[in-house]
């Protein structure tokens, strides 16, 4: 996302760019920072980078309800040891959590009526009772997860450039039931979110400091 700079006490013009940036972390992450380079290369650098789309909600968000990130967690970068799951940050290196400006995450939440809290970054989607009760065990302010966001934040925050992530509910995260699924009223839901988002994201500042 960009704001044009325009006239003096005029509101900045909202350009948005829509990049399909594949499924996974991995192609999340190239995808954009492909793009934000690219941006910056040409002096017309980006003031927000979004991660947006369709995923699993816990028991917070029903199906077809909106999720605003207030942290975006790798929640399976880590390694398996015999006393369970290790974060990266646990075995000493590395970063698991983004956090959008808190701010513009409050804003989002309010105008699209949607759930605020963690969104999981996942390589694996869950699929069992038994995984989704550890994933809530590690992260019990997980209301959703997807595949992407943490690789949009990581090639966003290597540019300096703030992210926000904003999912609708398609499934409940757990056993998987493919015929409960609700793709399309997911992007329906979506698509209506964005919309209640225009006056939110082209009125944002960046939060001090």
């Amino acid at each position: 996302m960009r704001l044009s700079a325009g006239p003096p006490y005029a509101p900045a013009p909202l350009r948005v760019d829509v990049l399909p940036a594949g499924v996974g972390p991995a192609a999340a992450a190239a995808a954009t920072a492909s793009a934000l380079t690219a941006a910056a290369l040409a002096g017309t650098p980006y003031d927000l980078a979004v991660s947006a789309g369709i995923g699993g909600g816990f028991a917070r968000a029903a199906l077809g309800s909106v999720v605003v990130a207030d942290a975006i967690v790798a929640a399976d970068l880590g390694a398996q040891t015999p006393d369970g799951f290790a974060a990266v940050t646990d075995l000493g290196f590395g970063t698991v959590e983004h956090r959008p400006p808190a701010g513009l995450a409050r804003a989002a939440a309010r105008a699209a009526g949607a759930v605020r809290g963690t969104v999981l970054t996942v390589s694996t989607v869950t699929g069992s009772a038994a995984r989704t009760a550890e994933l809530l065990d590690r992260h019990p302010d997980a209301v959703a997860e997807a595949m992407e966001g943490f690789g949009v934040a990581e090639a966003a925050a290597a540019h300096g450039v703030p992210v926000l992530e904003v999912r609708a509910v398609s499934n409940a995260v757990g056993p998987r039931d493919r015929a409960a699924w609700r793709i399309r009223d997911a992007l329906d839901a979506l698509a209506a979110a964005f919309g209640a988002l225009v006056p939110v994201l082209a009125t944002w500042e960046e939060d001090p400091g």
